[in-house]
């Protein structure tokens, strides 16, 4: 194997540390994207709504058939 010089060895640090930098970079705005949750909303309102609307008929199914075997 052959001996790399000190300052070769400094070189590859320092181009690993700006590609660490890089990737750290892109982590976090991926994790930024991935979890803004009004963003999410935004994309898929109409899912939701419906998604509301059918939880809300099945609970208000179950209620009504409570009170009406009381």
């Amino acid at each position: 194997m052959a001996q790399r010089s000190s300052q070769e060895i400094r070189s590859s640090i320092e181009s690993n540390r700006m590609q660490l930098a890089v990737s750290v970079d892109r982590l976090r705005g991926e994790v930024t994207r991935l979890t803004d949750w009004r963003a999410h909303v935004e994309r898929h309102r109409s899912e939701i709504v419906v998604g509301a609307a059918v939880v809300g008929l099945v609970i208000g199914g179950r209620l009504l058939r409570r009170r009406r075997r009381r």
